[in-house]
């Protein structure tokens, strides 16, 4: 997905602050109880009470009348800095279902969250990440470019931040940017599989190739492809790579909304990304999807509020079985 506009300094700074006094301390949010309810496993609550999303065996796909899951896109990336520890706590606190970050692997082969090719945007160093090791991405400043309070914040490892969704909450929907082989997607899945995350974590990627090498490799792992206009026949290609989920981009999905019905008749979820108003959120809660990626998940929760009381009519089928 393509790199977050910001907001302005000054008002990103003022809203860095106020999720900082929301966490109690920033420095301080590794040490905090996790959220009640945070989702654990299989089938399990997102832990807001709004909707269901089972992971693992069974399809990403809701229940009747519940609104869709919400995806924090690279952490809560409109309150920190993408792709931080810091994101996904703040992510977490807002009780957002899902986690979506970016993985990329470092000179030496260790996977890092990342979503550019290069560090310059989102530190204060330069260069591609594979061509820097991972103690050189340790030593870099990931928050500062962001807002002065998050000084100092690293770049996670996938290692870091799956042991800080195995023990405090959450799943995660990880996008793989870059693999040249499989022995690069191996070295992603080898680290999902020591953190025992495989029921809690969905893969998606741009690149078809990158999921038949994940589908080769861990079957188990629910799969989504990444799409920034709709294949001719989306179902099609589904049912080729074996998808849990087929996710475009909301600008695409507005010029032929009656695909997700088609994708739901064949076990396909729809989670759309990246929509960050109240009319792109309700617009594309009416054409059915399963899941929102989204900068703002605590604004879309709010949002969702009212209707998880008086409901909004789905319109495509949800709960098949695989």
């Amino acid at each position: 997905m393509r790199p977050t506009r910001m907001r302005p300094r000054p008002l990103r700074t003022a809203l860095a602050l106020a999720a900082c006094v929301v966490l109690g301390s920033l420095a301080g949010a590794a040490a905090l109880p996790g959220p009640a309810g945070a989702a654990v496993g299989t089938g399990t609550s997102t832990g807001t009470g709004r909707a269901t999303v089972t992971v693992g065996s069974s399809l990403p796909l809701l229940a009747d009348g519940a609104p869709p899951a919400v995806v924090a896109h690279r952490g809560a990336s409109s309150l920190a800095p993408e792709n931080t520890i810091a994101a996904q706590e703040i992510a977490r606190r807002s009780g957002a279902g899902f986690i979506e970050n970016d993985v990329r692997l470092s000179q030496d082969g260790v996977p890092h969250l990342m979503h550019d090719a290069t560090v310059d945007r989102t530190t204060d160093g330069t260069g591609a990440i594979a061509t820097l090791s991972s103690a050189q991405l340790h030593s870099l400043d990931a928050g500062s470019w962001f807002a002065p309070v998050f000084a100092g914040t690293r770049v996670p490892t996938l290692t870091e931040q799956l042991a800080d969704l195995r023990t405090r909450g959450g799943n995660l929907l990880l996008e793989i940017k870059r693999a040249d082989d499989i022995q690069q997607v191996a070295a992603i899945i080898d680290i999902v599989r020591v953190q025992e995350m495989t029921e809690r974590v969905l893969i998606q990627s741009f690149d078809p190739q990158h999921l038949r090498w994940v589908r080769t490799l861990a079957p188990d792992i629910p799969l989504g492809l990444l799409r920034n206009t709709l294949d001719p026949d989306p179902v099609a290609v589904s049912e080729e790579l074996r998808l849990a989920l087929y996710n475009p981009a909301g600008t695409a999905l507005e010029k032929n909304p009656g695909v997700v019905d088609q994708l739901h008749q064949a076990g396909v979820g729809v989670w759309v990304w990246t929509l960050d108003t109240a009319e792109k959120w309700d617009r594309h809660t009416r054409y059915g999807v399963d899941g929102i990626i989204t900068n703002r998940p605590g604004e879309l929760i709010g949002f969702q509020h009212p209707r998880n009381t008086s409901g909004v009519p789905r319109t495509g089928p949800a709960g098949m079985p695989r």
